[in-house]
């Protein structure tokens, strides 16, 4: 069961799970642009940390975390991806002195939906961490039950080790 501060959600979408075939998708860039992922980000790996808003004290913390821990990995994309509005991201980013790439799922839940994260009742994003190689396979994800915990950042970046 998924919650969000101790209350049941429902998540739409189907899981993924190590060794599927991600999915494309459409989301839209802090310009207003549509992005389609596969044509975007082509590094051998590309990590996808999800959190339901970047103006929140756990999403704050979980894109800082991974971006900073993220400077010694050379083959690898990141990506935050939320429903934040892209100017709601833009601030975000300014206002931290970040200058990472974030996505909106906002306009089409494109995201969303093919990757089973999408709250029902809060058109919000559910926690999750995806890291996809250059083939698009899974592998690694971890999905939150509660949107209010962290992802266990020791177990991605041992992760990421082993295959960077």
């Amino acid at each position: 069961m998924k919650t969000m501060k101790n209350k049941h959600i429902t998540v739409l979408g189907e899981p993924l799970q190590v060794g599927d075939k991600a999915l494309d998708f459409i989301s839209v860039d802090n310009n207003l642009n549509e992005v389609s992922f596969f044509a975007n980000f082509k590094r051998e790996f590309t990590l996808i940390s999800v959190v339901p808003s970047l103006d929140t004290s756990v999403c704050d913390i979980q894109t800082r975390t991974i971006n900073e821990r993220l400077a010694s990995y050379k083959n690898l994309d990141f990506i935050t991806i939320s429903n934040d509005l892209p100017f709601a991201q833009k601030r975000w980013c300014g206002s931290n002195g970040l200058d990472i790439t974030t996505l909106s799922d906002h306009k089409l839940l494109d995201f969303g939906m093919k990757y089973g994260v999408l709250i029902k009742e809060l058109r919000l994003l559910a926690r999750s961490i995806f890291v996809l190689d250059h083939q698009r396979k899974v592998v690694y994800v971890e999905y939150l039950d509660e949107m209010s915990n962290h992802p266990n950042y020791d177990k991605l970046f041992k992760f990421l080790d082993t295959v960077l």
